[in-house]
């Protein structure tokens, strides 16, 4: 079932009842009602928005993943349920026994996955993905010699030209692709929790200050998609800036067609079946992560 995203830009006032999301702009005002089972992402952007803690709480037990905006209006933190999985205990056994070598071949197929839909994007967009074979065809194990960054340099030339340089402070382009990932980590971080893994042990991601980077390693494959947004935001206006209308559609990536095992499905459906998947490697060190490709 494709979980809706709710997106408050306006001050407002949520409560629950019923196990309903109750939406009231003002008092005097007839309320909006959104049933919490079919709610998966929550954007607050607003800095005026009222929760009650019953609803937090019920939002946390059905493992919505509610994001707060900053004062700039990007996100900044989100909540995170301690009890997601009826086993998380289990599976998060098998991320902390998982060896050295499981890790390497997990992170291997990532990069692999993420190289692949980088150059499947490209060709869309009428440029070489065949520039980037020989990225994805020659990865290493733990991807020890970096071929993640040398394809990044020239998919990025690629898209945006030589003078290109991603920036996760950057503005114009870099301002979309930074917030398109941080609503795809969120959603992320969402199906790992519902999977039982533990976003905070990653694979390759390890900054001491990051809390997620389980999220981060698993998102990989899946930024091309992000990518895909921003080209054709850009592409119908140059000029653009990060507003309502872009947030929108960047948010509307977690609802896009994907290619699954020869099927299409939400992104978020594949979200979903990738973190599964990721159990199950961690507990078999034969079995392969399943990831999405373009339709």
């Amino acid at each position: 079932m494709i979980k809706q995203t709710l997106f408050f830009t306006s001050p407002v006032f949520l409560s629950l009842k019923y196990n309903q999301i109750i939406i009231q702009l003002e008092k005097d005002e007839e309320v909006v009602t959104r049933p919490i089972e079919d709610v998966g992402v929550v954007i607050v952007e607003n800095q005026m928005v009222r929760f009650t803690i019953p609803l937090l709480n019920a939002l946390a037990d059905n493992n919505v993943a509610v994001v707060f905006c900053d004062v700039k209006c990007m996100p900044n933190s989100m909540l995170m349920p301690l009890e997601s999985n009826a086993i998380q205990q289990e599976v998060q056994r098998f991320q902390i026994e998982a060896s050295l070598p499981t890790k390497k071949r997990i992170w291997k197929e990532i990069i692999e996955s993420k190289i692949r839909n980088q150059a499947a994007l490209l060709d869309i967009l009428g440029l070489d993905g065949n520039a980037l074979k020989p990225f994805y065809a020659n990865v290493l194990s733990g991807d020890s010699d970096n071929r993640e960054g040398l394809a990044a340099k020239v998919y990025w030339q690629q898209m945006y030209g030589l003078q290109f340089k991603r920036d996760r402070d950057g503005e114009g382009v870099n301002s979309l692709l930074n917030y398109g990932y941080a609503i795809l980590r969120a959603a992320v971080t969402r199906a790992l929790l519902g999977s039982g893994l533990f976003p905070a042990f990653g694979l390759f991601h390890c900054n001491r200050y990051n809390a997620f980077p389980l999220a981060d390693d698993v998102m990989e494959p899946y930024r091309p998609f992000v990518d895909y947004a921003v080209n054709q935001i850009v592409e119908s206006n140059p000029n653009t800036c990060l507003d309502k209308y872009t947030k929108q559609t960047l948010v509307s990536v977690l609802t896009c067609d994907v290619k699954l095992n020869g099927q299409i499905r939400p992104l978020q459906i594949a979200l979903s079946a990738t973190t599964a998947s990721l159990v199950r490697a961690l507990k078999d060190n034969k079995e392969k992560i399943v990831y999405p490709t373009f339709v």
